[in-house]
């Protein structure tokens, strides 16, 4: 297609994933896990022909994406920070968070139709979010022991614990399922992705199925860890924990591949948790 753009620079988190499902290699992206290499997760490994100019994520430097002499600049999933936007802007069209939308909680299939019209590839587009949907579709028929059964997807951190709440691309991957998210973490959500949960509070983390991210800190630190371990669902064997650091980041990366290789991982661990 003649106007699809030629140089394309992806600095939203898993923006350039996004662009590389559609065919699309960005000459420059921003590595927001530090995944090194071609700065994308192992769902997207040998997609690059030639490794991209890699760009700061918080703070990109401008000098260095301007000299990449890009036609389009994807921002999708970024900060939605208004200055960051206009200096792109000045720099080439830029696709930033959409309208009304929240900073890094795009789901991955707007995400997906923003970056897939904004490459003339609209059409592609569509394809790859049906394709990535039927995966979660087909594992939530295999397995009608998900349905209506209640989740907690939490992580611990060095400085405590939290629980995903709804609307949150965490929460959406599981409901997909066919989950239904904790209505104790819910009845605490505010504007944040999380809320945190205090050891002394930590009951409120029990439902059907726990699973469970360490961030920073080792798998271990959850599963060992006493208060953990007499909750009713971890007693009963209904607890997962993240020993994969991959799997913990195809979930924060929420990209229309790591969704699709979350489903090949997790769905496993939750069905033999679940028996």
């Amino acid at each position: 297609m003649s106007s699809q753009p030629k140089r394309v620079v992806a600095l939203g988190w898993g923006d350039a994933e996004t662009a590389l499902a559609l065919g699309v290699q960005p000459v420059g992206e921003s590595d927001w896990l530090a995944f090194g290499g071609d700065g994308v997760g192992p769902w997207a490994k040998g997609l690059y022909d030639k490794s991209p100019e890699k760009i700061g994520t918080l703070e990109p430097e401008y000098e260095k994406i301007a000299a990449l002499k890009p036609d389009l600049i994807l921002d999708v999933k970024s900060s939605g920070d208004q200055t960051r936007y206009d200096t792109l802007s000045r720099i080439a069209p830029t696709i930033g968070v959409p309208k009304g939308g929240d900073q890094y909680k795009i789901s991955w299939q707007q995400r997906t139709t923003m970056v897939a019209q904004a490459l003339g590839l609209a059409a592609e587009g569509k394809k790859l979010i049906s394709g990535t949907e039927a995966k979660s579709a087909a594992a939530a028929k295999a397995h009608p022991e998900f349905k209506d059964r209640t989740i907690t997807v939490g992580s611990r951190t060095s400085s405590g614990w939290g629980a995903y709440v709804k609307g949150t691309a965490r929460i959406d991957f599981v409901q997909a399922l066919g989950f239904r998210n904790n209505p104790k973490v819910d009845a605490k959500a505010g504007s944040a992705f999380s809320v945190p949960v205090s050891e002394e509070n930590l009951e409120m983390l029990d439902a059907d199925l726990i699973v469970m991210a360490p961030i920073g800190v080792k798998a271990a630190k959850i599963s060992s860890d006493p208060l953990y371990k007499s909750l009713p669902a971890v007693k009963a064997g209904h607890s997962v924990v993240f020993d994969d650091p991959n799997v913990s980041q195809a979930f924060a990366t929420n990209s229309v591949l790591s969704v699709g290789y979350a489903v090949e991982q997790v769905v496993p661990l939750f069905a033999e948790a679940l028996k």
